[in-house]
């Protein structure tokens, strides 16, 4: 579970996208307690933007922080802003301030390769984080099991409660970025499920880009298209599914069609109290930070951990040592685990209006 106690020595750092971007921390490179960094205990991480998740904003930045305390690493977490280049100068960055480990949350493969081959030229070990870079050839991978995410949005689609017992339903489909290999690993699960299931048609798919503008241009062209054959949007995430929410609203259809979504967003929450949006997929952060900070910890102690899992790189078949967390569907059942747990707070997801606040009240969220 996410630790609700972040260091007031964190530091979060915003910056045009020609600058450097995020949270840094300096700490101690002592080494004592539960530490087992030695020689080096410098750790980088670059994370990818602020637009395509609030997680990159908030949760990822803190957890990692917390972790990097725990283990008594110095860390630089640096945010992108959703440009390839700040991001590898970023990376030029942390190799010059002396970096060991980098965990690298990509924008694209090709960048992302090009950040992790000049990394391990530079005796950096390189870490992907949450997405795999391909091609570049990263020491490790730590994620969710991907395919699986989408898996587990196939199958709850299905069983929303504008669809479930119905028959020849239709569907459009939103998916992620092109560039990121985990959408095309949640399409890879969700199509799995819904190209098999009866009566289910696919009227339409596009490409969302994880950007809210885009996703709403999309469904508005698919829903012009199809119009009353639309009972289902197969959205890839929350950001997007809040744009398929509010061109539904403007057709008084929202509630009546399926939407889906993946981050358990603070939106996402709002939508599925409100009964707009089917489901979401929670991932808690601590799946990931807290088994990469610990990974590289162990790495800059120069151990050599063995992962339980390998990841094949599409690109060029190479086998990645991965750590893959397991999901969870967050519906109006278990809709406030996510507090709960504290990966998102009750004033992030309550205190938007007073809907809002009367639906927490209703579902136990606080």
């Amino acid at each position: 579970m996410m630790r609700k106690q972040i260091l007031a020595a964190a530091v979060v750092v915003t910056a045009a996208a020609t600058a450097l971007a995020g949270c840094s921390s300096s700490k101690s490179s002592t080494t004592s307690g539960n530490s087992a960094a030695s020689s080096n205990n410098k750790v980088g991480i670059l994370l990818p933007d602020t637009a395509s998740s609030p997680r990159w904003v908030s949760a990822d930045p803190k957890e990692l922080e917390a972790q990097c305390a725990q283990y008594k690493l110095d860390c630089k977490v640096y945010n992108a802003n959703g440009s390839a280049s700040t991001q590898e100068q970023q990376n030029q960055q942390l190799i010059s301030w002396g970096a060991g480990v980098i965990m690298l949350v990509d924008l694209d493969s090709a960048s992302g390769a090009s950040i992790e081959k000049l990394d391990k030229s530079k005796g950096v070990v390189p870490i992907d984080y949450d997405r795999l870079t391909q091609g570049g050839g990263a020491s490790y991978y730590v994620s969710f099991d991907n395919v699986q995410v989408g898996v587990d949005q196939g199958t709850a689609l299905t069983q929303c409660s504008q669809v479930a017992g119905k028959t020849g339903i239709g569907y459009t489909e939103i998916d992620g970025a092109a560039t990121d290999n985990n959408a095309t690993l949640f399409a890879q699960g969700y199509n799995s499920v819904l190209s098999k299931q009866p009566g289910w048609t696919k009227l339409d798919d596009g490409n969302g880009n994880w950007d809210a503008a885009t996703a709403q241009t999309v469904f508005q062209n698919q829903l012009g298209k199809n119009g009353s054959k639309v009972n289902a949007v197969m959205v890839a995430n929350d950001t997007m599914a809040q744009s398929v929410i509010n061109v539904l609203q403007q057709q008084g259809l929202a509630g009546k069609v399926a939407v889906s979504g993946q981050d358990a967003s603070p939106g996402g929450l709002d939508n599925i109290m409100a009964g707009t949006q089917c489901f979401s997929i929670y991932k808690p952060v601590a799946g990931e930070a807290d088994v990469a900070v610990k990974l590289a910890s162990e790495i800059l102690a120069g151990q050599k951990p063995t992962a339980p899992a390998t990841i094949t790189d599409p690109s060029n078949g190479a086998k990645v040592p991965s750590f893959l967390a397991k999901p969870t569907v967050i519906t109006q059942a278990n809709v406030a685990l996510p507090v709960k747990d504290g990966y998102e707070t009750a004033a992030s997801v309550c205190n938007t209006n007073a809907t809002a606040k009367a639906n927490c009240a209703k579902f136990g969220v606080s």
